[in-house]
């Protein structure tokens, strides 16, 4: 089964989406959008930015660090880019 994203309305009546695992465990939870619509899209917005994005390790070093990789990240898509643009993405 694959994970899921959920709209609800928060404690402070905004609307969110979180990333649910297969597992059921919450993975992510978003920042507040003015409408389900807005959410929908900031949703779109995360599939095309976690299928691209890079990994930074902002752990302390007595932590193990990652591994370094190299790998061909594709050209991001015209929705990412407006994502990025929009704000709903880190560059």
């Amino acid at each position: 089964m694959a994970g899921q994203f959920e709209l609800f309305v928060d404690e402070t009546a905004e609307v969110r989406f979180r990333m649910i695992g297969p597992d059921g465990t919450v993975l992510a939870v978003s920042r507040p959008f003015p409408d389900t619509a807005a959410a929908a899209a900031g949703i779109e917005a995360m599939r095309e930015c976690a299928g691209t994005g890079l990994i930074s390790n902002l752990c302390p070093s007595r932590h193990e660090p990652l591994k370094a990789r190299t790998m061909k990240t594709p050209a991001p898509s015209a929705v990412a880019q407006r994502a990025h643009r929009k704000g709903l993405c880190a560059a």
